[in-house]
């Protein structure tokens, strides 16, 4: 009966010797460590002593009927020869490339089991175990550089048709012999998406979905899509937006794959806000969001441009990695920003940020040092200042206002600093009230002279008085002519007040209304004359029998305007009489 495929394959002998396809042979030591499918040994070339505690290769080891390790060895027979490598390195001028170095591979049988193994380089620790001690962050230096050496490797291995689909921090592992360099490993999931220049189609297929490590793998492998050269990038950036931040939005539902494919979605249809707003302290996530943002904006078939990569994340590039832990960890970054602020006592006008809560020994005295340090300039459109005074229409002061206001100019304001500056909300409120009840000055317009005096001053000075209210209705000219009272008045506040009325008022309404009447008795002589003057010229031109009739028609305006002119005087008469009266 065969063997489980899933299953660990039985330890092979210390000592056992293997032989691969090039006639070589390997001597096993002690097992190293494991993988998902197989074991991984110390190994010699020199058979006949044991394998040294120091030795600079390993050998993997899985059944022969396990199919990643098969699916690794085609990618370093095809794709990462030590000599392609080195052409590679040479032609794009570089000093490192992290891929283990392939050196051999072959099939063995031991106590009727059959194995397939393949010989590389020695590695260090992985990079999930250096996140596990730093609280599951790194440094955003480090984390840009890491970023910045695996566009590189992954430049030459879609440069060989090969994506490797499966990026992450066990994934990483560290030099044996120089630790600040860091090799991408493990290529058991890699796939030949371009075989011989060829791309895949884009098909997606449900019954493949989610494929990869459900917290990093791309939305096309969540669609069931084959995997690409843009997948593998958005799988990196996951991973440095991970150790960046120390987690990700979708921590809390991993047990479900949609809600993660969701939450992804989200995240990369808001971009760069939905990225920009995980920042923890000390560390902005911008060029993560820049590079994200580049990456969706792909085609599924579309060749990246490497070198704009690895631009956006070469803006902090030192020469070696630091792996040590960063100021505060994700779990304290992250409950200091679920905290309310800290309510205060107001202090005059000004606001002041919430108190930072005491921190323990270590940690002042490694902020201490960090404040030392010359900090990177934070972008002015990042940087939220205190909030801005409404603005105030000048009044005048007295003598007791204009103390206090110069008291509080000459008060020191704290100074403006980079964090956020935390507002009460219950304070917001009183200075809203304060603000309303604050008199605010009268607009010009509705400014109105000195309320009328009593009535028993002279008349003259009454009259002047009276003027006030009257002036806004009418308006004497010169001569005869008068601007007529306005039909849609709107009294004003004299007026309203003014509930009597006496019979000087009266008389100058009725004069009023008078001399409005004989101006359009004026007016309308005006007109007769002029219609009498055209008739006059046409009848020049006609029979002289039309005179008779329009002398008549003359003659009957004569007469109106001399009835009307009668009236008007027995009006006058009337009123004269009646005020006499009074």
């Amino acid at each position: 009966m065969a063997p489980r495929k899933t299953a660990l394959p039985k330890p092979l002998p210390e000592g056992f010797i293997l032989t691969d396809t090039e006639k070589k042979k390997w001597r096993l030591g002690k097992i190293l460590g494991q993988g998902g499918f197989g074991l991984i040994y110390l190994a010699s070339q020199d058979v006949d002593r044991p394998v040294a505690e120091d030795t600079d290769f390993v050998i993997k080891v899985e059944y022969q009927e396990n199919g990643p390790l098969f699916s690794e060895l085609k990618f370093y027979q095809r794709a990462a020869k030590p000599e392609s490598m080195q052409q590679w390195k040479e032609s794009r001028k570089l000093d490192f490339l992290g891929i283990p170095t392939y050196w051999g591979s072959g099939l063995a049988e031991c106590n009727s089991l059959r194995y397939r193994f393949m010989a590389m380089d020695r590695l260090g620790s992985d990079l999930q175990k250096v996140c596990e001690k730093n609280s599951g962050r790194l440094k955003k230096a480090t984390v840009l550089q890491l970023g910045q050496g695996l566009v590189s490797v992954l430049e030459y291995i879609h440069e060989h048709e090969y994506v490797h689909a499966d990026i992450k921090a066990a994934n990483l592992m560290l030099g044996y012999r120089d630790p600040e360099q860091v090799y991408l490993a493990d290529y058991g999931l890699s796939y030949r998406y371009c075989p011989d220049g060829d791309h895949k189609e884009y098909k997606e297929n449900p019954k493949k979905g989610h494929n990869g490590t459900i917290e990093y793998t791309s939305l096309d492998a969540h669609k069931g899509l084959s995997p690409s050269r843009r997948g593998d990038f958005q799988i990196l950036g996951f991973c440095l937006l991970h150790w960046l931040c120390g987690s990700l939005p979708w921590d809390n539902v991993l047990k479900n794959p949609a809600q993660v494919q969701e939450a992804k979605t989200r995240l990369m249809d808001n971009l760069p806000g939905s990225v920009q707003q995980l920042s923890v302290s000390g560390a902005s996530t911008d060029e993560v969001a820049e590079f994200l943002c580049y990456v969706h904006a792909l085609g599924y078939q579309e060749k990246p441009d490497y070198q704009h990569l690895k631009i956006l994340l070469g803006r902090i590039v030192k020469k070696k990695l630091d792996f040590s832990a960063p100021r505060g960890s994700a779990k304290e970054s992250t409950t200091k920003e679920q905290d309310p602020p800290t309510k205060e006592k107001k202090a005059g006008r000004a606001r002041r940020p919430a108190k930072a809560k005491a921190a323990a020994p270590e940690e002042k005295e490694e902020e201490e040092q960090e404040e030392k340090r010359k900090s990177k300039p934070v972008p002015a459109q990042y940087i939220r200042g205190p909030p801005l005074p409404k603005p105030q229409a000048p009044q005048k002061e007295d003598g007791a206002s204009a103390s206090v206001s110069r008291s509080r100019r000459t008060k020191k304001e704290p100074p403006v600093t980079h964090e956020a500056y935390y507002i009460d909300e219950e304070e917001e409120e009183e200075e809203e009230e304060e603000e309303r009840g604050r008199p605010r000055p009268i607009p010009a317009c509705y400014v109105r002279g000195p309320p009328i005096g009593p009535r028993g001053q002279p008349k003259q000075n009454t009259k002047s008085k009276r003027s006030c209210c009257k002036t806004e209705d009418l308006t004497v000219t010169s001569g005869r002519q008068v601007r007529p009272l306005r039909r849609n008045h709107t009294p004003t506040d004299c007026e309203v007040k003014e509930t009597h009325m006496d019979p000087w008022d009266r008389f100058d309404e009725r004069l009023l209304q008078h001399r409005e009447d004989l101006r359009y008795q004026q007016w309308l002589e005006s007109e007769q004359r002029d219609c009498h003057r055209e008739r006059e010229e046409s009848a020049l031109q006609g029979p002289k029998q039309e005179a008779g009739p329009k002398q008549g028609r003359g003659m009957f305006s004569w007469l109106a305007y001399v009835g009307a002119v009668l009236f008007l005087g027995a009006v006058l008469g009337v009123c004269q009489s009646a005020f006499n009266a009074f």
